[in-house]
């Protein structure tokens, strides 16, 4: 991740500058299992707090976002998905960066075991949760990850979310 700072010229004709936040584009993905869905919980160092999310990761130079989402979610919940249907991508905060998330519906799980391979993740923990219980801590703010409450939400409004 790098900042980068670009003179430009306003529409009113005077000069400033736009700080532009560079960082690698990521995938989400939404682990979904009989109504149940898969959350990992670690702590984000820049809010010094420890918060449920879907899994997710950002995509390694000449990684396509379907190859990240398979790898992603197999390293964070050791869960392979039979199936990962693209639900849409959306931009993370497109007003300073223009990094964008992928989001991916992940069904037909099997559960391998897992093994950590990034020594960042060494304190992560997952847990599967009813989806009225995902859905309550959404409400309660619990879940406070925006890419999290983005990817359900894309879900929750697509076919393939449950009707009762």
């Amino acid at each position: 991740m790098s900042v980068r700072e670009d003179e430009i010229e306003l529409t009113n004709g005077a000069s400033g500058i736009f700080s532009i936040v560079e960082k690698p584009d990521s995938a989400v993905i939404v682990p979904y299992d009989a109504g149940f869905v898969w959350l990992v919980e670690q702590f984000r160092y820049p809010v010094g707090e420890r918060f449920w999310e879907f899994p997710q990761g950002g995509l390694e130079k000449g990684a396509s976002p379907l190859s990240t989402a398979r790898k992603e979610l197999q390293e964070e919940t050791g869960l392979i998905a039979g199936h990962l249907e693209p639900l849409g991508t959306l931009y993370a905060a497109y007003g300073f960066a223009g990094h964008k998330m992928h989001i991916f519906l992940g069904t037909d799980l099997t559960d391998t075991g897992v093994q950590r391979l990034d020594p960042e993740e060494g304190d992560l923990i997952y847990k599967r949760f009813a989806l009225a219980e995902f859905e309550e801590m959404v409400r309660e703010g619990v879940i406070q990850d925006a890419a999290s409450v983005s990817a359900w939400s894309l879900w929750r409004m697509s076919p393939t979310y449950p009707t009762s």
